[in-house]
């Protein structure tokens, strides 16, 4: 008998409702029905293969916001993955509502370090062993800390967020459940390539842990990196890639042979449309276009967000459209609350509810220069740079000058003075952030408090942004130096 097998593993992360095809110099690009075409030619063609989905199928669209994740769930039906990990954006529409959409789920979902605090009960499988041609492939499902942020009100729920933690349950697991029948163990996250490496570096190789497919860092890669042995992948963000793995495995040896890795677009040239899959999309389409397919305000011209860790065009125009007309001297946007890269200059309902699908109420507080100085200080750390922290956009009036060498402030300005220790400024963060304001801004919220207890200055950060755009056409916005950093 030859011990030696084929196997293919197709891989997607952070989807996010990346639902319809875009037009790239008149190719179609992208959407479910053409990744659904790959997914299938993949399978057809080849002998044994497995597609795993690495977190986050929800947020983006306004046809997932819309059913709350229930058109998703019912689309990824459709699209038929063999397994996927849970992401940070799965928890969005709240924790007891993920658990009914998992029922809904016609494929395996595992997650190994969501628990609940008071007995230390998984919420979720931690694992699943996939038969394919001969062989059992362990996948293990991890994700992100950030979950603890979108759920800090779900006091009951828990997570292993040190990384070091997460290695520990790898570890439980295939020395309880990964046996001499278990001929692959992959690692299926959801916390970014960062901790992806930290993670690496800590298992044992006696575990046999022998991939980690990732996502939430959005990183499109090369090649895989390689990490104590162990390769890691990751498919960019979207619809338009799919990250492809082709390796021989001996089944007698327990090892793999031959490994390789590609990411693959996804277009009219790679794939054909999978016709179900449109049919399906456009009722979901056909209803959300009735209520949404309105124009709400033109704009000079396109506007750009193309990073999170910079000063954008969007992120000054929703900054300076929250603090329009409001009690407060400042306004902190968070830059991934504003989810398209591009947008304008006709700005349709639906565009402005996908650009900013987190909404939530906004709150105002004092704090004292000092205060402030430490909050740009803890916002600016070397792990901005990396993605792994939050990270803000600035209404006007704002000048912070930066340099990341020394990690030192050398400018803080507020319509054009200096900022003293003494000064006070009123603030406001969306609800997200005043959830977690000690982590993300690094002042203690207690502190805070004792200059002036916090309000709820609007119940909506959506119903702000469609007036002020509804009452203001031609909207413009420029980079203009309101954080410099070098």
């Amino acid at each position: 008998m030859d011990t030696v097998k084929k196997l293919t593993i197709l891989h997607s992360n952070d989807m996010h409702g990346d639902f319809l095809p875009s037009d790239k110099e008149g190719v179609k690009t992208g959407g479910l029905s053409l990744l659904s075409g790959y997914v299938n030619r993949v399978r057809s063609d080849k002998e044994n293969v497995i597609y795993a989905v690495a977190g986050d199928m929800f947020r983006g669209s306004i046809i997932d916001s819309e059913y709350e994740g229930l058109s998703t769930i019912d689309l990824m039906n459709n699209l038929r993955p063999d397994v996927a990990a849970i992401g940070n954006h799965e928890v969005d529409y709240g924790l007891a509502h993920l658990l009914f959409l998992e029922k809904c789920a016609r494929f395996p979902i595992v997650n190994a370090d969501l628990f609940v605090t008071m007995n230390n009960a998984r919420l979720f499988t931690p694992y699943i062993n996939l038969e394919v041609g001969g062989m059992r492939i362990m996948f293990i499902g991890i994700l992100t800390s950030e979950v603890l942020a979108s759920t800090k009100s779900e006091k009951i729920i828990g997570s292993f967020i040190d990384i070091r933690q997460a290695a520990r349950e790898v570890g439980i697991i295939c020395d309880n459940y990964r046996t001499v029948n278990t001929d692959m163990t992959v690692l299926l996250t959801h916390i970014g390539i960062e901790k992806d490496r930290e993670l690496a570096a800590l298992l044992d190789p006696d575990w046999g842990i022998d991939m980690i497919i990732g996502g939430h860092s959005h990183t499109f890669m090369d090649a895989p990196e390689f990490v104590n042995g162990v390769p890691i992948v990751q498919a960019g963000t979207g619809t338009s890639v799919i990250g492809q793995i082709d390796l021989q495995y001996d089944t007698e040896a327990k090892k793999i042979l031959d490994l390789k890795w590609r990411c693959v677009p996804v277009n009219e040239d790679t794939a054909d449309a999978d016709p179900v899959m449109e049919q399906l999309i456009d009722s979901y389409r056909s209803e959300t276009d009735t209520k949404y397919k309105r124009v709400v305000t033109r704009w000079a011209r396109e506007l750009t967000h193309p990073c999170r860790e910079q000063e954008t065009e969007m992120g000054n125009l929703y900054a300076d459209a929250m603090q329009w007309e409001s009690s407060f001297d400042i306004m902190l946007v968070g830059s991934g609350s504003i989810r398209k890269k591009a947008l304008g200059p006709i700005i349709e309902y639906q565009d402005m509810l996908e650009n900013t699908p987190f909404d939530d109420s906004v709150w105002m507080l004092q704090v004292t220069g000092e205060q402030w100085r430490r909050m740009i200080q803890h916002i600016l750390r070397d792990e901005a740079w990396l993605g792994e922290t939050e990270f803000y956009q600035f209404s006007k009036g704002v000048r912070i000058k930066y340099r990341k060498a020394t990690h030192t402030i050398e400018e803080l300005k507020f319509n054009g003075e200096d900022v003293t220790d003494v000064m006070l400024l009123k603030i406001a963060v969306q609800n997200y952030h005043y959830k977690n304001f000690d982590e993300f801004l690094g002042v203690p919220l207690e502190e805070v408090k004792k200059n002036m207890r916090p309000r709820v200055v609007a119940t909506s950060f959506n119903n702000i942004v469609e007036e002020f755009f509804a009452t203001h056409d031609g909207l413009d916005a420029h980079v203009e130096g309101r954080l410099e950093v070098y």
